[in-house]
């Protein structure tokens, strides 16, 4: 079935080679994401692996009592699933559609195919692992040692590049959900953004104004998975 898109759009599936993606394309299949829908949960086994376009994907961490927190944002420089090919299957966290959009996905079988044969997607996909990792250590490192307003700032930011406009859809409720952190905080910490002319927010609608500015509030973290990423996937 022809894509409707362009694969290319995910800085992943761009980096390979005109030889490997020739393999991965019969099984490569476009699927749109929709908003909240869930790609995996907790401990199930995953069937394929995702490729994000123009949609953001979170890693949550769900609790046993129900609360959860982000643990990583994927967008259109990496991918979703890593489990598949680091060869545990399954993991303890779960993978929610933060903003709809277009996704390419690909069955495990493919997948471990291309990548036990230890070519450019092997040492491709290491790298983003890492990449991955680091913005996990970080976000950890944030959400203990940072106020809640540099951390709305680093998630916006991390969104952001993850899209092609500066509107990001996402209630305030569920940022606070992403964050792990209570909704006053995050409606204190949007407030004051919005009150600088930074951002303006209204009807599950946020958009930045001022991404200079924005950045310039925002905590290191930010500029270290940004810089990760960079230095990796190039």
């Amino acid at each position: 079935m022809p894509f409707t898109n362009n694969p290319l759009q995910n800085r992943l599936l761009a980096a390979l080679t005109s030889d490997v993606r020739a393999r991965l394309q019969p099984d490569l299949e476009e699927v749109q994401l929709t908003l909240g829908s869930v790609l995996y949960e907790s401990r199930n086994q995953m069937s394929h692996i995702y490729f994000p376009a123009n949609s953001i994907v979170s890693l949550l961490y769900v609790m046993a009592d129900g609360a959860s927190a982000e643990i990583a944002v994927v967008g259109k420089e990496g991918v979703v699933g890593i489990s598949l090919f680091m060869g545990g299957g399954s993991t303890p966290s779960r993978a929610v559609v933060q903003s709809a959009g277009l996704a390419y996905r690909l069955p495990a079988a493919a997948l471990k195919m291309e990548f036990d044969r230890f070519g450019g997607l092997h040492h491709l996909f290491l790298r983003y692992t890492q990449a991955l990792l680091t913005q996990m250590a970080q976000t950890a490192v944030c959400n203990r040692h940072h106020t809640i307003d540099q951390q709305l700032c680093r998630w916006l930011l991390l969104s952001l590049d993850c899209l092609e406009s500066n509107r990001i859809s996402m209630t305030q409720e569920l940022i606070a959900n992403m964050l792990g952190v209570r909704r006053e905080g995050v409606n204190h910490a949007a407030g004051k953004l919005q009150s600088s002319g930074i951002i303006q927010y209204g009807h599950g609608i946020i958009t930045v104004l001022d991404r200079r500015r924005l950045e310039e509030r925002a905590c290191e973290c930010y500029y270290v998975v940004r810089n990760e990423v960079d230095r990796l996937l190039h």
